[in-house]
């Protein structure tokens, strides 16, 4: 069971380039996260490239 979904694209190469630091800081600064489960897809066409990373994740601690 999962509480929220958190979802990550990069299309750009810079920005393809940046995903896994941008994944680590958000999973630090959301530290009271438990994540649950995850989908990673890959789609591409004649020029680009888009990874996509889709994070399930539940309340550790009880939500007010």
């Amino acid at each position: 069971m999962f509480t929220g979904v958190k979802v990550f694209s990069a299309t750009k190469a810079k920005e393809r380039e940046e995903l896994g630091e941008n994944v680590t800081r958000w999973l630090r600064s959301n530290s009271d996260l438990e994540i649950v489960d995850r989908v990673v897809c890959q789609s591409s066409d004649n020029e680009f490239h888009c990874y996509t990373l889709v994070l399930f994740y539940k309340h550790t601690k009880p939500q007010s």
